[in-house]
């Protein structure tokens, strides 16, 4: 939305990062089966804007699993509104921690 917009139009790199929080904290709550935490973010690369009115579609990939922690990869991809075309915009690793009743570090189960 317009809203979300620097003065050329383009989408801000932090309304992006919102959205591949919750992609990453979605991948995380399932794998985890419950309540997570982003603890960090690595490496975040934007390699071309996002315009208002492009479909913005977010691949979330865990990488690793620990004990408490998961390192997911986060990727975005932007279509134009009337087009076919597709390019991947930017990309992060998140890590989350799965969190007990009490906001406490709790090991992920295993699959």
């Amino acid at each position: 939305m317009p809203a979300d917009t620097n003065p050329a139009g383009d989408i801000f790199g932090g309304w992006l990062m919102a959205q591949m929080d919750m992609a990453a904290g979605n991948a995380a709550a399932r794998r985890a089966r419950g309540r997570c935490a982003t603890v960090a973010v690595e490496a975040m690369s934007f390699h071309s804007p996002v315009k208002v009115g492009d479909e913005v579609s977010l691949y979330a990939e865990i990488l690793s699993t620990g004990r408490t922690s998961l390192k997911i990869k986060v990727e975005a991809w932007r279509r134009e509104r009337e087009g076919e075309y597709a390019n991947r915009v930017t990309e992060a690793v998140f890590t989350f921690v799965a969190l007990d009743s009490t906001g406490r570090p709790r090991p992920i189960p295993l699959v």
